[in-house]
């Protein structure tokens, strides 16, 4: 565990793994929940937890280094289930590179519960993981200057849903009508990090 101090009341920490990610963010929100942990955010990414609002950085620095973090609990809230066409444009290709036909690809997908790791690159977007690393796959070579909301998409080791349009570079196999992001509803984040997230395939796909 390394830890780097941002600006005058923020810590970085940075872990060597995803799960390790996993575990130390719900341990701070355990610690934040009993009142041990005065903080205003707690931020997971990739390999990394971004506490900001702390009184006291560099004491918290030290606690951390000299502490013990549980394995991340098994998740306990609902699973969202997105319904999904599985039609992207890159499905083939996908499919190429899995060495198994489209149908197959989205048999697996939709076999696979995901839980989201982190958010992030757009409000509403979540990064989700569960898929086997013998499924990752790279980004496009050319990224598209518009990817439409609602796509499904992959990229390394994550499945992501693009909240609204934008560029990108994953790849996309699939359509969702959901929203994912909606100002007007509490939360406005249909995903955040831990949930439970099921693909529903619809429309015979």
């Amino acid at each position: 565990m390394r830890t780097l101090p941002v600006g005058d009341d923020a810590l970085l920490v940075e872990v060597t793994s995803g799960e390790e990610a996993r575990a130390l963010h719900a341990e701070l929100l355990r610690r934040r929940a009993e009142g041990s942990l005065a903080v205003r955010e707690i931020v997971p990414a990739a390999r990394t937890v971004l506490l900001d609002g702390l009184t006291d950085p560099h004491r918290l620095a030290a606690e951390l280094a000299l502490s013990y973090v549980p394995s991340a609990p098994a998740h306990a809230r609902d699973v969202v289930r997105l319904p999904v066409r599985y039609d992207g444009p890159d499905l083939g290709d996908v499919a190429a590179h899995w060495g198994v036909s489209p149908r197959e690809v989205a048999r697996i997908h939709a076999d696979t519960e995901f839980s989201v790791a982190f958010c992030g690159f757009a409000p509403g977007f979540g990064y989700l993981t569960g898929l086997p690393r013998r499924y990752d796959v790279p980004r496009r070579a050319t990224p598209r200057t518009a990817v439409p909301a609602g796509a499904v998409a992959l990229a390394g080791p994550y499945t992501g849903v693009y909240p609204r349009s934008s560029p990108g570079g994953w790849q996309l196999i699939g359509t969702t009508d959901a929203v994912l992001w909606d100002h007007t509803r509490v939360p406005a984040a249909l995903l955040a990090p831990g949930t439970r997230v099921r693909f529903v395939p619809v429309d015979g796909s």
